[in-house]
């Protein structure tokens, strides 16, 4: 995309947001079948419009999100402005989340993630199985800015609420059967059904099967499957109307073979081609597996009119069991065979009051959780295994508000703030075996330690006051504008990697990171309610910022997590819903974001390369300010959508037919810029077409993703050092692809 287009884009939205204030009220009247939806979102834990929200909400019902043609979570990163979503590098289940340049990459337990995930308002605090496929959903919510005043620590890049379909008193069931391309066989059964006395029972079962995109060419296995199942079982009971209880219970496994990535370069030792982007010739193996599973019990009592108080109780739990083969080869150069586990118990208690001069939410949190893990690097170079291992306790308390008052007709004041009590506790150890093979804790032979290069027992309490105030002001009945002020805190912690034989400041752990954030947006309906639109403009304060750095030297892999420095971000946003005609519709949404490093302290071991000077080794360990040399990771300047949505009757049914244009500018994978695995900018194409019968019986569905078979990078790994073979691997999006679908509703 040139300067000139990404000028013109920004442009239309600006024009389209002025356009629109100008024409609210001169606008001719429109009849009431081409005004465009009211939404109503939770993103302040009760029911508002969209417009009236003074925070930065994107909302995808789930009939927009079929029309998206997503099967998954990670499609918002073709419809959401300043965002990424994706699978984790050499991951089929681990989730992978950025907003507005503030995220995780880094899916180790004990590193805590930046954006938030809810399921019905419960969070999934691990990113392990975070992958969520869409099925048996009402709505998704993205959140953007700092989020810690309504939904805690973590969320200090937004939160992403998925929410589920609630059962109703209504019997009914769906079946929707899939195939595509790769021999994609997807089925979906869905049902519920009133038991009697207020009670009612309803699941969902879906299946989720795909052959590979490429081929290990070493085992014969399938690169780039698909093999998940998912289940949710719920039983709703409303014994009178101020009482409601809702128990559910999820669960996935995902039996996908483990990506193991494609070579970016030659190595330093054998015959091994670079290949097909979705082919390996990696020798570890496919062993893999991810399970999580979750209960959760909500309950409502609406005390009065005005007055309701809620409950959510919620148990989690996951393990994974996984491979990762960095090098690439038959050869056991870098070799990774992993296990997690985690668990997680919540309570929250919340009371919501609302009348016609003040709105707002009190409530009490508490989590119990702990993440454990353990991993090999088996280094054939050096002929050892290094196991790393460990977990991570943590005990988390906060107390919350957010509360609106109306000062007029026209102004309303908001104010809110958290304060959380994080205790932690951590066991963290490295040790070398002698011998290229699995060490004892993946099944290796039992030997001796051969050098116990960490070993340590840490304890830390962090406290955070996360306030936030919006100022908004009604300007008509269709347009409201705001601004606000909102801090965010992400939770500090230790290294799982840390080597304090080189770093021995990895046993002391890292601060908590702070993010304050000013935004300023204008939202509601403009010509009449042709049109509806959000626009957002924000300046972030990034301090305390904790990244991941792994550096190549001559005794292994020296991983530090550090407190790099600070930053500054700044950018706009821009969505927009348009109903030309009966027949016709329009999304847009533009995202643009500005963000650059004030200071980046980053310790380098003695022995390693100088960052200002590649040339040269450090002869002793020091700090180095790389700030000009480095940049923000998965955080593309600009991001844009389009759709147009054509609707007409046919053979008595609706059909709907959606193309998609969506566009990511280029982005670096670490903050180090590295041309072998940086991704350029990239379009993506795709085309729904759906039918659906008189009374919703039965839908047909076409879907095409990625028409233009576009390639493009989601991740990957740099060991580009003769120690690990010059190993230098990345992960692709998925290649283009078309299926067919049919559901019967019952």
């Amino acid at each position: 995309m040139t300067s000139m287009w990404k000028a013109a884009l920004l442009a239309g939205a600006a024009w389209s947001t002025i356009a629109g204030v100008a024409s609210a009220q001169e606008a001719p009247a429109a009849s009431n079948d081409v005004s465009v939806d009211e939404v109503v979102v939770t993103a302040r834990r009760r029911e508002e419009n969209l417009k009236d929200v003074p925070v930065a909400v994107s909302a995808f019902s789930a009939e927009k999100l079929e029309r998206s043609g997503g099967t998954d979570i990670t499609v918002l990163s073709q419809t959401t402005p300043n965002i990424t979503v994706q699978t984790a590098r050499g991951s089929n289940s681990t989730l992978i989340s950025y907003i507005r340049g503030v995220g995780q990459q880094d899916p180790l337990w004990g590193y805590e993630p930046g954006v938030g995930l809810y399921v019905d308002d419960v969070y999934i605090y691990r990113p392990q199985g975070a992958v969520l496929d869409i099925f048996d959903i009402e709505r998704i919510e993205v959140l953007r800015g700092p989020q810690g005043t309504l939904y805690g620590r973590n969320t200090i890049g937004g939160a992403i609420k998925y929410v589920t379909r609630r059962l109703g008193d209504e019997a009914g069931a769906k079946v929707r059967a899939t195939y595509g391309s790769y021999n994609q066989t997807d089925l979906m059964v869905s049902g519920q059904t009133p038991v009697g006395g207020g009670l009612s029972v309803g699941g969902a079962y879906a299946l989720y099967k795909r052959d590979g995109y490429g081929k290990n060419l070493t085992t014969g296995a399938d690169q780039y499957d698909k093999d998940v199942q998912a289940y949710r079982l719920s039983a709703e009971y409303k014994p009178t109307q101020d009482l409601f209880f809702r128990l559910a219970y999820d669960k996935v496994v995902d039996k996908s073979n483990p990506r193991h990535g494609h070579r970016e370069t030659l190595p330093t030792v054998g015959n091994y081609p670079i290949l097909d982007i979705y082919d390996t010739q990696a020798g570890l193996g496919d062993k893999n597996r991810v399970q999580t599973e979750g209960l959760s019990l909500t309950g409502q009592w609406d005390a009065t009119q005005n007055l309701t108080f809620k409950s959510i109780t919620a148990n989690r739990k996951g393990h994974t069991q996984t491979l990762i083969d960095f090098d690439g080869t038959p050869l056991p150069t870098l070799d990774v065979p992993a296990t997690y586990d985690d668990r997680s118990f919540s309570q929250e208690l919340q009371a919501v009051y609302s009348d016609e001069n003040v709105q707002g939410v009190f409530g009490l949190y508490y989590m119990n959780s702990q993440a454990s893990g353990e991993f090999d690097t088996i280094a054939g170079n050096l002929g050892v295994s290094i196991a790393d291992g460990g977990k991570v306790n943590t005990q988390s308390f906060a107390a919350f508000f957010d509360f609106s008052a109306n000062l007029t007709d026209r102004l309303k004041v908001s104010l809110g703030a958290r304060a959380t009590r994080d205790h932690k506790r951590a066991n963290v150890f490295r040790f070398f075996y002698l011998g290229a093979t699995p060490s004892p804790y993946q099944g290796g032979a039992n030997r001796p330690i051969l050098q116990v290069r960490t070993n340590y027992d840490a304890a830390r309490t962090f406290e955070q006051f996360t306030p936030r105030i919006s100022v908004s002001y009604e300007l008509s009945d269709d347009l409201n504008t705001y601004a606000s002020f909102s801090k965010g805190y992400k939770s500090g912690g230790w290294d799982m990697r840390g080597d304090a034989f080189i770093t021995p400041q990895t046993t002391q752990g890292y601060l908590p990171e702070i993010v304050k954030t000013y935004e300023a947006g204008l939202k509601g309906y403009a010509l009449d309610r042709h049109v509806s639109f959000s626009s957002a403009i924000f300046l972030s304060k990034y301090t305390n910022q904790q990244v991941t750095t792994q550096v190549v030297v001559p005794s292994g892999i020296a991983s530090s997590v550090d407190n790099a420095g600070a930053s500054t971000l700044y950018g706009a946003e821009f969505e927009a819903t348009a109903k030309f005609s009966q027949h016709l519709t329009g999304n847009v949404a533009l995202g643009y974001i500005h963000a650059k490093y004030d200071t980046f302290s980053r310790f380098v071991p003695a022995g390693a390369p100088n960052p200002l000077n590649p040339s040269t080794t450090l002869a002793t360990g020091q700090v180095v300010n790389v700030a000009d040399l480095y940049g923000f990771q998965n955080t593309p300047q600009w991001t844009g959508n389009v759709s147009l949505t054509w609707r007409a009757d046919l053979a008595g049914g609706d059909i709907a037919i959606t193309p998609m244009v969506s566009y990511r500018d280029k982005y670096q994978q670490f903050e180090q810029p590295l041309p072998a695995l940086d991704q350029k900018a990239f379009t993506l194409v795709d085309l729904t077409a759906i039918w659906t019968a008189p009374g919703g019986k039965y839908k047909l569905a076409f879907t095409g993703k990625n028409l233009t078979n576009e390639k493009y990078r989601t991740g990957g790994y740099n060991f580009g050092a003769p120690t690990y073979n010059n190993s230098v691997i990345g992960f692709y999006g998925p290649p283009r692809t078309l299926a067919g679908s049919i559901e019967v509703a019952f």
